[in-house]
């Protein structure tokens, strides 16, 4: 059996003795005894059966205001430990009693809420949640966010939109007020960036581009620093064929977040081509290795300079680098370049050692996020461990790189 578990149940059976005992002491000798329901709690829990010591210790407590935050913390407890169906039921029966005040009733519709979240019953918290929102100025924030979070995993953005906006802070919707968020976890402005983003690319994938590049702009007002809304922003111009509109929202990246200079990389290198410009795309790449000096953006400039210079200025370069921040992607890169002078035994060599750095190149994570720690091949723009948006960047110091 948990430990914390039985010490739980141990702490609210003394919690409900104590609060008989003082009904007892209150109504003198002819009070109230300690319910039967209460001693049998006490066996079960003895006894290692915490099923039937939470049924005997609801039944033993009895609903009125004092014994709310009793009940409350039971069902909370069964909550975190996937007794939902308990929790629900605890929860719905604080619901019964219309002797409660509207205040605690709110509560418990809090708590209920919560509940059906846990036990994937969206439609049921919504609908809860949706009330309170305009019946319960103390629980209406709360159940704003939780109606964020389930429009969020709905992939409602307009309506997540809805609620994110409303949390905002007061201040931050005056013009030139500074923005603050006294709410614990990301600010809720960097949340909704992304989420009009991710309307973004639902309006750019309908073909609304009108309605995209609207969205992003909005995204950058609720966040300057968003990375996300200007890499779209510069595919979305690059669909459009304004390359210089591209390159203004490409560049942003590298005083926005200089780890996301690798995902500005391809499209930059589009438009530069597009308007015959390779001595620029090239300058970029160099002043980026300044405030950059991973893997990707070393690689980039190789390319440039076989392009320009050939294999072995290109080798040469690479190198060198190597030299000073070695990487495995780099390696890999400066293998295949000698691979195509080589020949003869020297060639299967080179392409044995090939496979085997690719190999312990795919084995390993390229991108990590910065608040949990999670890892993986892919860019998630929300990050699926600790439920953040942004967080996962490209790993930098790595010998992955």
């Amino acid at each position: 059996m948990n430990n914390l578990l039985v010490f739980g149940l141990l702490f609210i059976a003394i919690a409900i003795g104590w609060f008989m005992g003082r009904r007892s002491r209150t109504a003198g000798a002819g009070g109230t005894e300690l319910p039967s329901q209460y001693y049998k709690g006490l066996n079960y829990v003895l006894d290692g059966r915490p099923d039937g010591a939470i049924d005997a210790f609801i039944n033993a407590l009895e609903v009125n205001s004092e014994t709310l935050e009793t009940h409350i913390a039971l069902g909370n407890l069964l909550r975190k430990k996937g007794e939902v169906a308990r929790a629900i039921r605890i929860h719905q029966n604080l619901l019964a009693r219309p002797s409660l005040p509207r205040a605690q009733v709110h509560q418990a519709h809090l708590e209920l809420a919560r509940d059906y979240i846990s036990a994937g019953l969206l439609d049921r918290a919504e609908r809860l949640l949706l009330d309170l929102v305009d019946e319960s100025p103390e629980q209406r924030r709360a159940s704003r966010k939780h109606l964020l979070e389930i429009y969020q995993s709905e992939r409602d953005w307009a309506q997540a939109i809805e609620q994110a906006t409303a949390l905002l802070p007061r201040k931050s919707l005056l013009k030139g007020a500074p923005a603050s968020n006294s709410d614990r976890g990301q600010p809720i402005q960097v949340t909704l960036a992304h989420l009009c983003c991710e309307l973004a690319e639902e309006k750019r994938a309908g073909g609304d581009q009108a309605q995209a590049r609207t969205l992003l702009q909005q995204a950058l007002n609720h966040d300057k620093q968003c990375v996300r809304a200007s890499l779209l922003l510069g595919d979305l111009e690059v669909q459009a064929g304004n390359y210089k509109q591209a390159i203004k929202a490409l560049r942003k990246v590298r005083q926005q977040d200089p780890d996301f200079i690798p995902e500005t990389i391809s499209s930059l290198r589009q438009c530069y081509e597009q308007l015959n410009d390779a001595a620029a795309m090239n300058g970029y790449l160099r002043d980026c290795l300044a405030v950059n000096p991973g893997a990707p953006v070393v690689l980039a400039i190789a390319e440039d300079l076989l392009k320009a210079e050939g294999l072995e200025a290109a080798g040469q370069y690479l190198s060198q680098q190597l030299a000073a921040k070695p990487s495995l992607r780099g390696l890999s890169r400066l293998i295949s370049l000698q691979q195509e002078a080589a020949q003869g035994d020297a060639r299967d060599k080179l392409d044995l050692l090939q496979v085997l750095v690719d190999r312990l190149i795919a084995e390993r994570p390229l991108y990590r996020c910065s608040h949990c720690g999670f890892a993986g091949q892919q860019l998630h723009w929300f990050c699926p461990g600790c439920k953040y948006w942004g967080t996962v960047k490209t790993l930098r110091g790595s010998r992955i790189e």
